[in-house]
């Protein structure tokens, strides 16, 4: 995968003259336009272990509209490995919808499961019986949520060359929040705006850390570098408003960068609104865009109407 596709780009609008704000946008939705955004980043060391272990593919979690499926399925395709993902809904089928239809066009083979059980998708009780049941398999929890797609999304900030006060991250698992806060320095601070409503963001993250390995001194240290923004999810999960969709139009037309109504486009908003504080004066501003844009189909099929002309 060719990283150097993700380009720091600067973004410059008038609400910013004569503030000394600088905006740049790490762009890892262009790596690939499948695998692109953090879902390379935390398939990355999973797709590697797999290939050390041998094993014969990836099994890992979705829901119906899952980017991390779709990713997973085209990465395993590009690796020669197989792919299996347990999908949440039994009542759902591999022509559900275009994201489904997609897994299955790119070889995944697709599990329908009851929600009760999908629930338990975290358990490691739950691992241990899956695990048994497809031997062959490197299990991958939702969102590639373990340590190896941690130490994917730490690599982000390496890339980049210029020195950054803040940085906002959209928020779904934490895995990227979480990488990207371990590979940043102690003077920055990152920001989170979580897509779930009522989402414990710093409880989640320290949950992912202790699972990493990382001892509870360090994390407690790391966390001070953390600003949640719980506010900005516009309803809860995939819901959003006329004036999302609106800023997300906006942004397209005056920029030529799309945002998805789902992640990225809740995030940008939230970064928006509060560099309209004083506090960001003479700061430079990095935002990741984490890709997404397979959701924006789906979106488009609500609306009736395409969000991008």
């Amino acid at each position: 995968m060719d990283l150097k596709r993700s380009i720091l780009q600067e973004i410059k609008t008038k609400s910013f003259d004569g503030r000394g704000i600088s905006l740049y946008i790490k762009r890892d939705d262009l790596i690939d336009p499948e695998i692109s955004g953090n879902k390379w980043r935390k398939l990355k060391y999973n797709i590697a272990l797999c290939e050390s272990k041998m094993k014969e593919g990836i099994l890992t979690f979705g829901g119906a509209y899952s980017n991390h499926l779709v990713a997973t399925a085209a990465a395993c395709k590009k690796a020669s490995l197989k792919s299996i993902g347990f999908v949440r809904g039994e009542e759902l089928n591999p022509e559900s919808n275009s994201t489904l239809r997609r897994c299955k066009d790119l070889g995944m083979e697709l599990l329908f499961i009851p929600r009760e059980e999908y629930a338990m998708r975290n358990d490691k009780a739950y691992h241990e019986t899956v695990g048994a049941d497809y031997p062959s398999m490197q299990l991958v929890p939702e969102g590639g949520a373990n340590y190896y797609g941690m130490i994917g999304c730490q690599e982000i900030l390496s890339e980049i060359d210029k020195p950054m006060d803040h940085i906002f991250v959209a928020q779904g698992t934490t895995t990227t929040s979480c990488g990207v806060l371990f590979g940043s320095n102690d003077k920055q601070q990152i920001h989170v705006v979580p897509a779930l409503k009522g989402f414990d963001s710093l409880a989640e993250m320290n949950t992912l850390f202790l699972k990493t390995g990382i001892d509870k001194e360090t994390i407690e240290d790391l966390m001070e570098r953390v600003v949640v923004h719980g506010d900005a999810h516009f309803g809860g999960y995939a819901k959003h408003t006329p004036e999302l969709i609106e800023f997300i139009r906006a942004f397209y037309n005056e920029h030529e960068i799309q945002l998805d109504p789902i992640y990225t486009g809740k995030a940008m908003f939230e970064l928006m609104r509060q560099l309209e504080s004083s506090e960001f004066n003479n700061s430079s501003v990095l935002f990741i865009h984490t890709g997404g844009l397979q959701g924006v189909s789906g979106v488009e099929k609500q609306l009736g109407e395409k969000l991008f002309q």
